[in-house]
């Protein structure tokens, strides 16, 4: 497994007395998602919950960010092509973080935007700086939240507060997403990690089969919902990748303006 761990160039893993802290690793870019960091975390994850050394997990960000999404810096206009393993990766980053028996602490310690804020949402208990920022804003660059926003969302927060914030790709800070039951804990930054290890030592030192298959039990809701919306969110993604509007929102990326949407 250590191996494994080691071979990884954009997540970090490390291991503490039956916790894992596993870390994306791009603080330079705020941990956003290049193509590479999709890849391994489409991957990840059958290797952390196969590992017999790892009881609990703490799912983070290096620096100060927990990850601002998908790495669109830089962008030419309409440079963002789907490619042909996307789909299946986008699946499996979900379906796999699901699978996983071991509990998984999100310790959201800064920004998390788009897939930073669904991987985050997917994980067991949510802890997160009172002013770090989630928000699924798919919309505002023309695309369908595909990446299992419109799954995880509904499920934390119920269909229409979701379908406002997925429609309008709003900002909330960890404080107004602990109230509304977005994340479970809002904590002041400096004391994200402490809180999430305090949960992760609990869980690694509980009893281990009880824990675990609770989890798998409750999961079984969040995997049927899976199986319904994800396929269909993803397809509309790829569909919305080829339409004017997000032709029209990456050239305003990088140009620094408001985009324009024309109506057909």
């Amino acid at each position: 497994m250590d191996s494994y761990y080691k071979s990884l160039e954009t997540i970090q893993v490390t291991k503490d007395n039956g916790v894992a802290t596993v870390m994306l690793n791009r603080p330079d870019a705020r941990n956003a998602i290049s193509p590479r960091m999709h890849t391994e975390l489409s991957e990840i994850w059958p290797h952390i919950s196969a590992d017999p050394e790892i009881d609990a997990i703490i799912l983070t960000g290096a620096g100060k960010a927990f990850s601002v999404g998908a790495d669109v810096k830089g962008l030419d206009a309409g440079a963002y092509q789907f490619r042909g393993t996307m789909t299946t990766e986008a699946r499996l980053v979900v379906t796999t973080l699901l699978d996983v028996e071991q509990p998984i602490i999100a310790a959201i310690n800064g920004d998390a935007i788009g897939l930073g804020a669904t991987i985050s949402l997917f994980c067991d208990i949510t802890v997160a700086s009172e002013t770090a920022r989630i928000a699924d804003p798919h919309v505002r660059i023309g695309l369908v939240a595909g990446d299992g926003g419109a799954v995880i969302w509904p499920h934390l927060v119920g269909p229409n507060r979701a379908k406002e914030f997925l429609m309008r790709g709003s900002l909330i800070n960890g404080a107004e997403a602990a109230r509304l039951g977005l994340v479970n804990y809002a904590v002041p930054a400096s004391e994200v990690m402490k809180k999430a290890g305090e949960l992760a030592r609990e869980l690694a030192d509980g009893p281990r089969w009880a824990i675990r298959w609770t989890k798998v039990s409750v999961n079984k809701m969040l995997k049927e919902s899976v199986n319904l919306v994800l396929d269909t969110s993803l397809a509309y993604e790829e569909v919305s990748m080829k339409l004017p509007d997000h032709q029209e929102a990456t050239r305003a990326f990088v140009e620094k303006r408001k985009p324009v949407f024309n109506k057909p």
